[in-house]
């Protein structure tokens, strides 16, 4: 295909890796980021699956394979603190924030814009038009929306555009190795899991802010799954700096009463390992859980990849081998064809289905979790 005016709408790994792939084939690319400030320092833990491990290698940065924790066995808490079963299962984690950083880096210089934020983009005679809060306009022979959970890029070809509250909410936590306490020294080195009805909390080892894999200098990635109902969201997404947020929490914006609260509420709920590890973390964040389906995920101009198409429940560790999976099978098909409408079609045609069964299967991962 002859090279496209490509603009990416989102700036997260899915918008990056697009990015990247894109212009290395002659593409004239733009990564549209509404942030001012990207996205670094705000991941904690991935469980990397073949389709990451594919990418890396695409980019060419594979190397950040070796900067990765081994949990050599997963273990189950009873409430009282004691392991009730322990099976010798090896899985490697890295760091959400170091794979961000690498990959922006690949990027050529321009093609990340921050600050700029996209609120509309619309078909029209065979372009697609992107609108800016700032009031300009520009056009593009193919938008990509990689604009995650709250996409705004779905409107220009699907009708349901909302992502749907599934009922519950992840409290994450990401703490340095040496801050666990001694009596949650347990949790280091394994992949630990505490589950009964309504709640759900699990946790594993991390590579150090700089890939550090080294003892001591690793950190400590916990999430706590628990039901909160619909009409609580807007006051617990609402900050202590009084912004109010729609899909998440960030890091620092917890009030100190919050945080009170969320360390009785781990010391009443959780065994001591894991409660420790919840008062260990002095900015805790918290993310909204959603379903999404896309109806189509092209127009004549327009594309959706990631979570922009398809958000599947964070229980399924898929969320970014999707988005790299979808990434490569679009730079594949506009690779094959000449007609661009064409190579979209076929894009559609190869991931759709993976899209509705990856929210398939999370939804049943999250109804046997909690």
């Amino acid at each position: 295909m002859k090279p496209l005016r490509i603009r990416i709408v989102g700036g997260s790994l899915a918008g990056l890796f697009a990015g990247i792939l894109l212009a290395r084939d002659g593409h004239d690319v733009k990564i549209y980021e509404r942030s001012s400030s990207g996205f670094a320092g705000r991941g904690a833990g991935l469980v990397p699956q073949r389709e990451v491990f594919q990418m890396l290698r695409e980019i060419g940065v594979e190397h950040l394979a070796t900067f990765g924790v081994v949990s050599h066995d997963r273990i189950w808490f009873e409430r009282s603190g004691a392991i009730a079963q322990r099976a010798h299962m090896p899985q490697t984690q890295i760091s959400w924030d170091l794979l961000y950083s690498t990959v922006a880096e690949r990027l050529d210089p321009g093609t990340y814009v921050l600050g700029k934020p996209v609120v509309a983009v619309r078909e029209e005679a065979g372009y697609s038009l992107l609108e800016f809060a700032d009031g300009t306009v520009e056009s593009a022979d193919l938008v990509i929306g990689a604009d995650g959970v709250g996409s705004t890029v779905r409107s220009a070809i699907n009708s349901d555009t909302d992502s749907k509250y599934v009922g519950y909410v992840a409290w994450r936590g990401l703490i340095p190795e040496d801050e666990l306490p001694r009596q949650a020294k347990a949790l280091v080195g394994n992949f630990a899991f505490y589950t009964v009805p309504g709640n759900h909390a699990l946790g594993y080892l991390v590579p150090g802010p700089t890939g550090d894999i080294s003892d001591g200098n690793r950190r400590y990635n916990w999430v706590w799954y628990r039901f909160v109902d619909a009409t609580e969201i807007p006051a617990l997404f609402t900050g202590a700096s009084g912004k109010e947020y729609q899909y998440s929490l960030p890091r620092g914006e917890l009030s100190n009463e919050g945080r009170a609260r969320l360390r009785a509420d781990a010391d009443h709920f959780l065994p001591e390992p894991f409660a420790l590890a919840v008062a260990a973390e002095p900015t805790p964040s918290v993310q909204a859980i959603f379903d999404y389906e896309c109806e189509h995920m092209v127009g004549r101009a327009t594309a959706l990849i990631g979570d922009a198409a398809f958000v599947a429940r964070p229980h399924t560790a898929m969320g970014v081998a999707k988005a790299a999976a979808d990434v490569m099978a679009l730079r594949n098909q506009l690779r094959q064809y000449s007609d661009l409408y064409q190579a979209l079609k076929d894009y559609e045609s190869e991931r759709i289905e993976i899209g509705k069964s990856t929210v398939a299967y999370g939804r049943q991962l999250g109804a046997s979790a909690l």
